[in-house]
């Protein structure tokens, strides 16, 4: 049985799903009829509606908070995106650059621009060449073993990550390895 009660103050009704009732549940009479099957006071179904609105909002507030969170991480995993894609670019356009020595993972290579436009990498550094370089100077890289170019500055952070995660490995590899067990001898 559905009533529909108008609260005070509220821009819409609000319908209380009352339990249905029988006076002979599998033909017994349980309780008094009268006492379970009567209304009762008006007030007890504005309990009820108040009760059922209130539901309502904690369920929409949750569901708004949840969304909220869903929306922060896709907002994250954009910028996540942006920055692999960056990177990609400028790793992709580093590899480009002229060079006349086989480039090896773990090497610090230096980047210089001649007058007609080209970038070239060199192995010989500014501080190398001292006053007599030839050309403009636009950065050290490290090429890294995953073949990513890390600029000069950040070497020493990218390194101590590195090594913390080469570090967990190492541990990881120490830990004993899931093997099925042995099953010798079980067998007659």
């Amino acid at each position: 049985m559905d009533k529909t009660v108008s609260l005070p103050s509220q821009p819409h009704t609000t319908t209380v799903n009352l339990v249905e009732s029988t006076s002979n549940p599998s033909g017994l009479q349980l309780v008094s009829t009268y006492q379970t099957n009567r209304i009762g006071d008006p007030m007890d179904l504005v309990a009820l509606a108040q009760q059922v609105q209130k539901g309502d909002e904690f369920v929409r507030a949750n569901a708004c908070n949840k969304l909220t969170v869903i929306a922060d991480q896709i907002r994250y995993l954009q910028e996540q995106a942006r920055k692999v894609l960056e990177d990609a670019k400028k790793d992709a356009d580093l590899h480009h650059a002229a060079c006349n020595v086989v480039k090896k993972p773990g090497n610090m290579y230096y980047l210089y621009l001649r007058e007609s436009g080209q970038r070239y990498f060199s192995i010989v550094s500014p501080k190398e060449w001292g006053s007599s370089c030839p050309h403009k100077f636009l950065g050290a890289y490290k090429l890294q073993y995953d073949m990513s170019w890390t600029p000069f500055e950040d070497v020493e952070k990218r390194d101590a990550e590195i090594g913390i995660m080469e570090k967990l490995l190492n541990q990881q590899a120490a830990l004993p390895s899931c093997t099925e067990p042995n099953f010798q001898g079980l067998t007659k």
